[in-house]
């Protein structure tokens, strides 16, 4: 499988990777919180060969190669569904079947509910709905934003080299995750200075908390309206689980399938799990052409 080909969208302000024929039908993955395009370079390429699609990764504002957000500005959720919608823009799509992981596939949610005649279908990867603050929380969680935000920006991190780096992130992630799972991932978040050290390109404003959330009940209402078929793959060591809210979220969408696999949240990417994924993917979308045949 040839190597992906790097792309620049919306006038250059988000980068992408893109594996498959230019000619081929479009899907647009998004990636989680802190991570970027390579999320999708172990899926992606099985994808491409066996559906004969082309799949456009992008990566972010504020991670991998694309641009921050302008100075003063800031990452709300929501302001990601507009980087999606410039994206398919860009790509000259009126839609797309959108692929999606962690806070990906919150985005892509907010997208199909507001949006639906911009999403095909939606594909997830452990990640379903974004995170809700409740109502007598809103205080608190307003609190909480303002405060980071009079403190001054968190310098960006820097290591003698990219093993180095690769460690911290295994050691310091939100989520489990091993050296081989995390080594493409920072690879492409890196920049490499002129003493030979590497810094992470990752924007500091990404980890102050949101100023407000959506509540439990928004978020409910929102994933109720998701018109488009989803098929959600989770991992069994993942975010999702039985926990209360995962099972509310679940059942608030219409045309839902899940599927749980061996794999944390990663699972994706994880080189004993992506396979399985795969293949639940190209069940799915095999069965779904075989409903409109």
């Amino acid at each position: 499988m040839r190597e992906p080909e790097s792309l620049n969208l919306a006038h250059g302000r988000l980068a992408a990777l893109a594996w498959g024929d230019a000619d081929a039908p479009v899907w647009l993955a998004l990636h989680g919180w802190l991570d970027n395009a390579e999320s999708f370079s172990r899926l992606a390429p099985l994808l491409v060969e066996r559906l004969g699609i082309r799949i456009v990764a992008i990566d972010f504002p504020g991670h991998g190669r694309s641009q921050p957000r302008a100075e003063g500005g800031d990452y709300p959720i929501w302001e990601y569904t507009l980087d999606v919608l410039d994206a398919l823009d860009a790509l000259g799509l009126d839609s797309a079947p959108l692929l999606a992981h962690s806070m990906g596939a919150a985005v892509s949610c907010l997208v199909a509910a507001a949006m639906p005649e911009r999403v095909e279908r939606l594909v997830l990867l452990d990640g379903l709905g974004t995170l809700t603050t409740e109502v007598d929380d809103t205080a608190k969680q307003l609190r909480m934003g303002l405060i980071q935000r009079r403190r001054s920006r968190s310098t960006v991190p820097r290591y003698p080299d990219e093993a180095t780096a690769i460690a911290a992130r295994v050691a310091g992630g939100v989520t489990p995750i091993d050296t081989d799972t995390a080594t493409p991932l920072v690879r492409r978040n890196l920049d490499v200075e002129d003493d030979g050290h590497v810094r992470l390109r990752s924007d500091g404003r990404l980890l102050r908390p949101s100023l407000v959330r959506f509540t439990t009940e928004q978020m409910l209402s929102l994933l109720n309206n998701i018109e488009a078929p989803v098929l959600l793959i989770e991992g069994e060591q993942g975010i999702l689980a039985e926990r209360a809210y995962a099972q509310r979220a679940r059942d608030a969408i219409a045309r839902l399938t899940r599927v749980l696999l061996p794999g944390g949240h990663h699972l994706h990417l994880e080189a004993h799990a992506v396979d399985a994924v795969a293949e639940a993917i190209i069940a799915d979308s095999n069965e779904t052409t075989r409903r409109h045949v």
